[in-house]
């Protein structure tokens, strides 16, 4: 599944900032509780590279970035819109340097379905993506929130399933040391997993 979904309306969502929208009615079970908007975002560019053959740039020059608990969505002036689920993000940083003040992520592209796709062509499993909010000050709350939402998202494959304590998400071994720049500020979740460790394409800027 690719990690750049197209949708053309955003997720039913709740807000923490109407309490009514938890209480309006009882969900018949855990499945039924809809997403809450951690962080919400509006005039805000995107970027994708490689570009995603469903958008023209026109469909990232402007919108508004829902981070959800449940995926990270995208929803375009110009009615077009995405969502990616957490565990494709496998880096997300702060990126003071480029095309601008950013939220800089990685996202795995693998077909995991057949993966002796990835050995065929080793340049299109990661795409880039760069989100560019309107002012600056919004860099640390977009980043706090992805963080706190993609911290939700396991890895189903790293192997702490069956130990999830306080520390779960702080092991050591799930982080590479980051060797940027005073310009580069990378996510405390880390959300760098072990298949990017390994991966000789690594650079994140």
């Amino acid at each position: 599944m690719p990690a750049v979904v197209p949708i053309s309306t955003v997720p039913v969502h709740a807000s923490t900032d109407d309490p009514s929208s938890f209480s309006s009615s009882t969900p018949a079970s855990f499945s039924d509780i809809p997403p809450v908007v951690r962080h919400k975002e509006e005039n805000v560019a995107i970027a994708l590279d490689p570009p995603h053959p469903d958008f023209i740039q026109q469909d990232f020059a402007n919108g508004t970035l829902y981070i959800l608990t449940s995926v990270l969505v995208f929803m375009s002036s110009t009615g077009k819109g995405f969502q990616i689920d957490y565990p494709s993000i496998t880096l997300h940083a702060i990126s003071r340097a480029g095309a601008g003040p950013s939220i800089y992520c990685q996202l795995d592209e693998s077909d995991v379905q057949n993966p002796s796709a990835q050995d065929n062509d080793q340049d299109t499993d990661m795409r880039e993506l760069s989100i560019f909010p309107q002012s600056p000050a919004s860099l640390e709350p977009i980043f706090e929130a992805l963080s706190t939402c993609a911290s939700l998202h396991p890895d189903k494959d790293d192997g702490t399933e069956d130990d999830l304590d306080d520390d779960a998400f702080l092991s050591n071994d799930n982080f590479e040391t980051f060797q940027g720049n005073e310009d580069q500020e990378l996510s405390e979740v880390g959300r760098v997993r072990g298949a990017s460790l390994n991966d000789s394409r690594y650079v994140p800027y």
